[in-house]
């Protein structure tokens, strides 16, 4: 399996691949997912950071998900581990969208 970073892949190179493993979640060691899910944690959060939108932090956090499957691929079915792909992939992309479109958030203090 090739491994996706920064450097060697594009954002929808990427998010192409995540549903690619979301559909060959069998074929995977623990490993690779483990470091698939993480690579997909830090593309969401640097691509919220860019695009100007804080996370949350608490567990409905999607993030906070993806981890909870990440750090523990080895009690998730394939179906869970499936899902958290297409999820990943789902983030990845929407974020990659609102970036590339120009648009930033900015959030403002309640009160």
């Amino acid at each position: 399996m090739k491994t996706i970073n920064a450097e060697t892949s594009s954002i929808p190179g990427f998010v192409a691949e995540l549903v690619r493993v979301a559909n060959e979640v069998d074929r995977l060691t623990a490993g690779e997912v483990e470091s698939l899910l993480l690579r997909a944690m830090i593309t969401v959060r640097d691509l919220r950071e860019q695009a100007g939108i804080p996370g949350s932090g608490t567990e409905h956090y999607a993030v906070s998900r993806l981890a909870l499957v990440a750090n523990g691929v080895v009690i998730h079915s394939r179906e869970e581990i499936s899902a958290s792909f297409l999820e990943a992939a789902d983030m990845v992309r929407t974020l990659w969208i609102v970036i590339d479109s120009g648009t930033v958030v900015s959030i403002l203090p309640s009160g």
